[in-house]
């Protein structure tokens, strides 16, 4: 799938300004740990790291 999502934006032409941000999420049932995949533009990436510390 991200494939697809990194195609649209290549068609698009805002490659430079996309960042893939990978994060590790536990799961509420199992307990292991999960990892979700989150494609966000440069200008918000130190918002969002700075959100996840939290």
């Amino acid at each position: 799938m991200a494939k697809k999502v990194v195609a649209a934006y290549k068609a698009a032409g805002e490659t430079k300004g996309v960042t893939k941000v990978i994060r590790m999420v536990r799961s509420q049932k199992s307990g292991a740990y999960e990892f979700k995949e989150d494609f966000i533009l440069n200008d918000k990436v130190k918002d969002f790291l700075a959100d996840q510390k939290k």
